[in-house]
């Protein structure tokens, strides 16, 4: 029978234990899931079936579904993931700084895990493993609470987890899944202040408010994604093209896709008319300001509430502002500070918009959609943190640390 207090000591039991294993112990649990992950793949497609055949009865849309079916290829890739995260340094322990004082006192900063990170997610069944995979990596207990659409592929999936971390040794409680989905037990997660060090949510805007302002537990936050290409005058077309398309199509149902272009009215005219076109031609649909529909007659009109949507579907909201300094406004005013780009061969433009836009991630020339631990060279994430404490961007295994400080002395007191 499922029970949370239980499963918290477990965790606090297992953190202690993790802060003492070494990285070879730690790398042959991601190594040995890996291999179980792909030998299952089957148990785990098949449980991943039973939540698509529930998320299409009840309904749910295109992008819901996209983020929560599972493929062989999403196996391997999470399987992948495992071994890069394996190959990776383990922060736990590193010395950052050491120094000696005037009075003989020699000081040591050091890094340490944070111990039990608890994380509350919703439909992306990824999220299990590598959530995982980080927190082990950097010595914490994880107490991962999924959405009840992805139950049991998340099962499946801890399935594998588990079974590794006995066949290697880990400490029992080291990987967990909260298998009670309900809104009670999700809040008293969120109230297990002896228990839990670190609670991040992952998921859309209304589950990240809800832990926010419920939590008594300290929370990184990570964001909503409401993204920003903005093509300047300066920039070089066919650039402007590709980037404002890709950021859009190649995968909008995550966080780190556009949802807003921004065009520079010095180019819009020649740059607007054939960049929506091939929008529309993938299937987008354009919501766009008075002086886009001027140029594009078939664009839907935009309202107010589009500037601040993350549509996590194939919607763009395109307006035509005044320059970088007005693109910059409009950002700083909409955004939520997770990845905003500029398309500029100005230099001038460039550095303005570095500097002023107030975000987690600021792309030059290149697409928001690289806003991601993988491609960042950090293995995997536990998130995109949009907040400025205690840690900003994508998370990997150092954002899953904390420190501290060991001092060696001979006999000093103080006066």
């Amino acid at each position: 029978m499922f029970d949370l207090m239980e499963m918290a000591r477990g965790a606090r039991r297992a953190a202690i234990e993790l802060g003492g294993v070494d990285r070879a112990r730690k790398d042959a649990w991601l190594r040995r899931a890996a291999e179980l992950l792909e030998a299952q793949g089957e148990d785990i497609l098949a449980a991943n079936r039973q939540d698509l055949e529930n998320a299409r009865q009840k309904g749910m849309s295109a992008a819901f579904i996209e983020r929560l079916t599972l493929t062989p290829q999403r196996i391997a890739q999470m399987a992948a993931g495992l071994e890069a995260v394996a190959e990776l340094e383990d922060p736990s322990g590193q010395v950052l700084e050491d120094f000696t004082r005037p009075n003989g006192l020699r000081i040591r900063k050091v890094r340490v895990p944070l111990g039990v990170v608890a994380i509350i997610y919703e439909s992306r069944p990824n999220v299990t493993v590598d959530a995982a995979a980080l927190c082990v990596k950097a010595g914490n207990a994880a107490v991962l609470r999924g959405g009840s659409d992805a139950i049991h592929s998340n099962l499946a999936l801890m399935a594998a987890l588990q079974q590794a971390q006995q066949e290697t040794g880990l400490p029992w409680g080291s990987v967990q899944l909260v298998e009670d989905t309900s809104r009670e037990t999700a809040a008293r997660l969120m109230r297990m202040n002896d228990f839990i060090d670190v609670l991040i949510p992952r998921g859309g805007k209304g589950l990240i408010h809800s832990v926010v302002e419920q939590a008594t537990v300290p929370v990184i936050q990570t964001g909503d994604g409401v993204c920003h290409v903005y093509v300047d005058g300066g920039c070089d077309p066919e650039m402007g093209r590709k980037i404002a398309v890709s950021a859009k199509v190649s995968r909008p149902s995550v966080c780190n896709s556009a949802e807003t272009l921004l065009v520079d009215r010095k180019i819009a005219a020649s740059f607007l008319p054939a960049c929506l076109a091939e929008l529309r031609e993938k299937g987008v649909e354009v919501r766009g300001c008075a002086a886009t529909q001027a140029l594009c007659p078939w664009v839907k009109p935009a309202v107010a509430e589009d500037w601040d949507t993350e549509y996590n579907d194939l919607i763009y909201s395109v307006k035509v502002v005044d320059g970088v300094k007005a693109a910059v406004e409009h950002i700083n005013r909409h955004g939520t500070r997770h990845s905003e780009a500029i398309v500029t061969q100005d230099r001038q433009a460039a550095a303005y918009f570095e500097t002023m836009v107030d975000a987690a991630a600021v792309y030059v020339n290149a697409s928001t959609r690289f806003t991601d631990g993988a491609q960042f060279g950090f293995g995997a994430e536990i998130g995109i943190s949009t907040q400025k404490l205690h840690a900003r961007g994508p998370m990997g295994l150092r954002e899953l640390t904390t420190i501290k400080y060991i001092i060696y002395g001979d006999g000093q007191v103080r006066p």
